[in-house]
């Protein structure tokens, strides 16, 4: 058995490493098989010298993440201790070594895990990125934040919201309202983001002056969309048609982003999704970038990933 003392510089600072929730220790208790009592700035570790070496690089690391901006929140703190519990530590050593950060008014925005900052980088270096996940992974939240930080910087004149309408086998001229009211509850998490970081007053004025554009899918044959972010959210339920379509919208100046899910597709049974489609024969075309996340990417309730996890088929059983 080993004892080892961890000595913090600030009492807060280390409190706010666990969350200030003593059951975040608990966890670490249960999953290194440890002894840990926190005291003023102080950890007192007991246990096995593995287990204690883990400890201290799990908390290295979270300081580190601190360090860069990283504001720990429960599910943080138990994904970095299931990694570094894996012998995963070097993922989240690349995440932090090369901190990635958008700052959209006074909101800064930080990729909470390593699939993130992939995606995230992917999305600001390249024109037309493809994010494909579970849900609670963050693409469109960081799909959406990625396309307001050009926005707001001037590097595009507006961004272009697109989403298939078909989740609930609803067609848009059969719903009430205008077009705008018809389309809001399947781009509601796309303006969720804009509200996060915006707030509600600002986001709902991109859209009054149209700096951010709603657009149908079907509206948008024959147009070239020129000098803007043209995102495509819950793309597993465009059709070949519509996927190619909207591909070939790309014009001078602009950035595309797709994203969706391949576990949620709505489409008829012997309709093959769009999406899937694309990833299949776009897989090889230069300049154009696949990103995929996985249920360890989940950044929602730890519950969303086992879940997710155990819904997926055994390998070799599609």
């Amino acid at each position: 058995m080993s004892e080892y003392t961890i000595e913090f510089e600030s009492e807060r600072d280390f409190h706010k490493l666990y969350c200030e929730d003593p059951d975040n220790l608990r966890k670490l208790e249960e999953l290194f098989g440890l002894r840990v009592v926190a005291r003023g700035s102080i950890l007192k570790v007991n246990g096995d010298a593995p287990a204690v070496e883990k400890c201290k690089e799990l908390f290295a690391l979270l300081q580190l993440g601190r360090e860069q901006g990283m504001i720990v929140r429960k599910n943080d703190f138990i994904r970095f201790m299931e990694k570094v519990s894996k012998g995963r530590s070097e993922e989240l050593r690349e995440l932090l070594r090369n901190p990635l950060m958008l700052k959209i008014r006074k909101k800064t925005v930080v990729p909470r895990n390593l699939g993130q900052h992939r995606f995230l980088d992917l999305i600001l270096k390249h024109d037309l990125v493809f994010g494909i996940g579970p849900a609670g992974t963050g693409k469109t939240f960081l799909a959406m934040i990625a396309a307001l930080h050009s926005l707001l910087e001037g590097k595009v004149q507006r961004i272009v919201l697109a989403r298939p309408a078909v989740e609930a086998g609803e067609a848009l001229g059969f719903l009430p309202g205008d077009l705008e009211e018809k389309l809001l509850p399947y781009l509601r998490p796309l303006y969720d983001a804009m509200d996060e970081v915006l707030g509600p007053v600002e986001a709902r004025k991109l859209v009054e002056t149209g700096a951010v554009e709603i657009a149908p899918l079907a509206y948008m044959r024959g147009r070239t969309l020129g000098k803007c972010f043209a995102l495509l959210d819950e793309a597993q339920n465009t059709t070949r048609s519509q996927m190619m379509m909207f591909l070939t919208r790309l014009g001078e100046g602009s950035k595309m982003v797709v994203t969706g899910d391949l576990t949620q597709v709505d489409l008829p049974p012997r309709q093959e999704s769009g999406l899937i489609e694309a990833r299949r024969i776009l897989k090889k075309v230069p300049g154009l970038y696949f990103h995929e996340f996985d249920h360890d990417d989940v950044v929602r309730h730890p519950l969303v990933s086992a879940i997710i996890s155990a819904y997926q088929p055994p390998a070799g059983n599609h």
